[in-house]
């Protein structure tokens, strides 16, 4: 017999919208989910309230192996609300449960977006989707879903009225190591649709763990303080130089600017904490418009390219990972002579910079305006 799982609480559906991609290639991505949905149009004068089921047996062969139910509403400004059943409970695992949604679908809503996810490896069974959203009588009625219980033929890629992801062109996503099919095994009908995962790795810029090559504690430090130059990489990585150089306002600072403040920063707590001591007079001139981020430092932070900034950002991490591997988890403990921080929070420090200069960053990516294209008139001559 099915057990019946009710969420009413709404979650964040974690291994679908915060897991980045890992490899892509001839639209081949190598992550550890897959997903995939259908699409409702909407449209409402008031909240509706709204029942999604479906029947679901997990067989994840993973440590973090899990399955989902998921819907999402989106309104006419393109906000986004996430509603999640997770299955991650070993006991609900190797047999079919049935799973429930319930929310409301709100008056400014125009579509809802529902399907399933997985993650990592192992075999994962979907059947009988049901969709119940309330109509004028305040009763709940079923909505007619394409290929519900998956009784028409699944290729792989082709889900028979569900989709998978998709790139900016349109095309369907190959998530590599991920199978679709029909399955003789199901609860509904004669077919149930059969997601499995093989050889799918991990992820790792979600897992902190000691880094080889240094001791435990130190090692730890190392994996956060890379997790953390990795998205500042990956955030502008392409940006050309007018974005570069872009200032939101007389005092704002650009994201080059930043990106030389985030080593100015780091080299600065690589002499105080490697050398105790402090920045030499020449050491000042090369770094203190970068530190500080005034008037000295809009004014002769621009006109380079990414590759300039980038260079410059992954040798002073060089550095620190070269220092770091000379040293122990006791010298962590240590403060240094004079000083009030010891060694532990000045490179916590570091990290916390590096995370609030990223989100200026993103903000700063966000304010910057469409390049102007200017058309010359056709004058008609040769």
């Amino acid at each position: 017999m099915k057990n019946k799982k009710i969420i009413w609480t709404f979650c964040i559906l974690t291994a679908m919208y915060n897991v980045q991609l890992l490899r892509a290639q001839n639209n081949i991505v190598e992550r550890e989910w897959t997903s995939f949905q259908q699409t409702i149009e909407v449209e409402t004068k008031k909240a509706r309230k709204f029942e999604l089921s479906a029947d679901i047996k997990p067989m994840g062969t993973a440590e973090n192996s899990a399955g989902a139910l998921w819907i999402t509403s989106i309104d006419k400004n393109g906000n986004t609300r996430i509603f999640e059943s997770s299955i991650s409970n070993d006991s609900l695992a190797n047999q079919w449960n049935n799973y429930l949604i319930a929310g409301t679908i709100n008056e400014n809503d125009t579509k809802i977006d529902f399907g399933g996810t997985v993650l990592n490896n192992g075999k994962f069974y979907f059947d009988n989707f049901q969709l119940y959203i309330e109509n004028d009588s305040n009763e709940m009625e079923k909505i007619e879903l394409q290929n519900p219980s998956f009784e028409e033929i699944v290729a792989d890629l082709d889900l028979s009225g569900w989709e998978l992801e998709k790139d900016k062109d349109g095309n369907t996503i190959k998530i590599k190591g991920f199978k679709y099919m029909n399955s003789s095994e199901y609860t509904d009908g004669s077919s149930a649709l059969l997601i499995e995962g093989k050889e799918i790795q991990r992820d790792s810029s979600t897992i902190i763990r000691p880094e080889k090559g240094y001791t435990p504690q130190i090692g730890t430090l190392v994996a956060m303080l890379n997790n953390l130059s990795k998205r500042v990489e990956q955030e502008v990585e392409g940006l050309d130089q007018r974005e570069l150089d872009f200032l939101l306002d007389e005092n704002a600072n650009s994201i080059g600017a930043l990106i030389m403040h985030l080593a100015a920063a780091e080299t600065y707590y690589q002499v105080y904490t490697f050398e105790n001591r402090e920045f030499t007079e020449e050491e000042k001139v090369k770094w203190q418009a970068a530190l500080k981020l005034d008037e000295n430092g809009r004014l002769q932070i621009k006109n380079h390219d990414i590759t300039y900034y980038l260079k410059l950002y992954k040798k002073v991490r060089e550095k620190t990972l070269s220092e770091l591997k000379k040293r122990d988890d006791e010298w962590l403990a240590k403060t240094p002579k004079g000083g009030i921080m010891n060694n532990y929070f000045s490179w916590f420090h570091v990290m916390e910079h590096q995370s609030g200069h990223l989100g200026q960053i993103r903000m700063l990516k966000k304010r910057i305006p469409e390049e102007l294209t200017i058309e010359m008139p056709n004058l008609g001559l040769d």
